[in-house]
């Protein structure tokens, strides 16, 4: 999130520059709640150090929690990103990781042509139905007007 300019150079907010996080920050800055970052640490998605009872979220929780809500818009399940996490975390090189998130894109990106081929066509419908009601409509109000009266002939 950017938050200051200075002769047209934007700054990132203070917090972005951090260490080290509080489950407020984090919530604050990805406009969230506190209650689903914690839901997202009982998936193992992110795992914060613990002082007490108050959680630390490095970088790398903030950046992973970046990418869970990055993932979440582009319709990503959790598990899928966990997938992805693991890749990355245990898998054999950056080419693996690259291509099985290529592969996911690839799978949401045909996912949605099609929702958008099917949306097309039932807005295709709806115009058919409403051009059909006009029609029916105009029809009935036609058939129920009373006749218009005969002009009387010219007098003359």
């Amino acid at each position: 999130m950017m938050t200051s300019t200075t002769q047209g150079v934007v700054r990132p907010r203070e917090s972005a520059r951090a260490t080290t996080y509080t489950i407020s920050d984090l919530a604050d800055e990805f406009n969230i709640t506190t209650r689903a970052i914690r839901y997202y640490e009982d998936q193992g998605l992110i795992m914060p150090a613990r002082r007490g009872s108050r959680r630390i979220y490095s970088r790398r929780d903030r950046a992973r929690l970046s990418l869970i809500l990055r993932g979440k818009r582009l319709g990503f399940s959790l598990n899928e990103t966990r997938q992805l996490f693991e890749l990355y975390d245990n898998g054999p090189g950056e080419d693996a990781h690259t291509a099985h998130f290529m592969g996911l894109l690839a799978e949401r990106r045909a996912l949605l042509e099609q929702q958008m081929r099917d949306i097309r066509a039932i807005l295709r419908e709806i115009d058919i139905a409403e051009a059909d009601a006009l029609r029916v409509k105009a029809a009935r109000q036609s058939e129920a007007a009373p006749p218009s009266p005969a002009s009387p002939a010219p007098v003359g």
